[in-house]
């Protein structure tokens, strides 16, 4: 019997970028189903009556939410291709510190330089470029963040990078010129399909942005 896979999420969202990537990245076919975020629909409530977030995989029928756990479950079902965490003990434990990290860490700096102005605005920004560096250091001089091998860390941190557009728009700044390497290291990523085809074009997501900064009031 063939597995039925469901994938509950919204064009726009990183988190759910993660596990269209991942998908992907094992070759899993899987019915996409676009939420309403803002009108959330029976089977969202259903499938993550805690959170009532997505993204949420279902498999045969059974739901599993957080993006970071569901890449973490689709590398242990589909443990035949692309491994997405490394086998050593360590170094799974050190590849999750950073997932955690970038999930920590990322999104709410990023997400107040466009939401905010003036001083509170430099302020995110300052801290969006000092975590980046961070990042750029953890990279190194590796092709990856596991090494030779794309997997979970690249995983959890690419899909912020459809973003950066929106926040150098805003915060008035250059990524590439604060982070190459690390810049580098997106452009290595985007060469992949897997990367390439599950995330939207930046400049669709600038436009996103305008609709959402007209809806909550923000000038």
């Amino acid at each position: 019997m063939a597995d039925e896979v469901v994938l509950l999420d919204l064009w726009s969202s990183m988190f759910g970028m993660r596990v269209r990537v991942a998908l992907a990245e094992k070759g899993v076919e899987y019915e996409y189903k676009e939420q309403d975020l803002r009108n959330k629909g029976p089977l969202l409530l259903e499938m993550n009556p805690i959170h009532k977030k997505i993204p949420v995989l279902i498999h045969n029928g059974k739901p599993i939410c957080e993006s970071l756990i569901i890449v973490q479950y689709i590398d242990e079902v589909w443990h035949h291709k692309a491994p997405l965490l490394p086998s050593d003990p360590y170094q799974r434990a050190q590849a999750r510190f950073w997932a955690d990290y970038v999930d920590k860490k990322v999104y709410p700096p990023g997400r107040k330089i466009w939401a905010t102005k003036g001083d509170e605005q430099e302020e995110a920004k300052k801290e969006f470029i000092e975590i980046l560096k961070v990042l750029e250091g953890e990279l190194g001089e590796k092709p990856y963040f596991g090494g030779e091998s794309f997997g979970f860390v690249d995983i959890s941190f690419v899909t912020f990078s459809c973003w950066f557009h929106v926040y150098e728009t805003f915060g008035n700044f250059s990524i590439e010129k604060e982070c190459p390497k690390l810049m580098a290291w997106v452009k290595r990523c985007q060469e992949r399909e897997s990367v390439s085809k599950s995330l939207p074009d930046e400049k669709k997501l600038l436009e996103f942005v305008y609709y959402l900064m007209k809806i909550f009031g923000i000038e």
